[in-house]
């Protein structure tokens, strides 16, 4: 958008906002319901994750910084990776939902789903 008119700019923004609101009209906590009843019925299962500093942490080395993340580019300031920031945080909540689903990492936001039946005593 560096070159774009400023006309266009102001329109872009205008549509932007619009589309936000609209996003945040529709409630997530209704979205998130249909989500899980649609995962159930195929067999699948939703697993919540912290968002938290996930498009500021470097997946490559955990490094967690304000720094890292200039506008839409992640650079981390301690090994020097470099990508999208969203690409970033889209990496690092992958990365949480598997360590919730394979060791129950962070089962105060999630209960882990795969885990070994108890055994009996005898």
């Amino acid at each position: 958008m560096k070159g774009a008119f400023p006309a266009f700019r102001l329109a872009f923004a205008v549509v932007k906002s619009g589309l936000n609101k609209a996003i945040l009209d529709q409630g997530w906590h209704g979205f998130r319901l249909m989500l899980e009843y649609k995962q159930a019925w195929r067999g699948g299962y939703v697993v919540a994750v912290d968002p938290r500093n996930t498009s500021r942490t470097c997946p490559e080395c955990g490094h967690i910084a304000k720094e890292n993340r200039k506008n839409e580019r992640f650079r981390c300031v301690a090994c020097g990776h470099a990508a999208h920031a969203d690409h970033v945080g889209a990496l690092n909540i992958l990365a949480a939902g598997q360590a919730v689903s394979a060791c129950g990492a962070g089962r105060d936001l999630a209960p882990a789903l795969k885990q070994e039946p108890a055994e009996r005593a005898a």
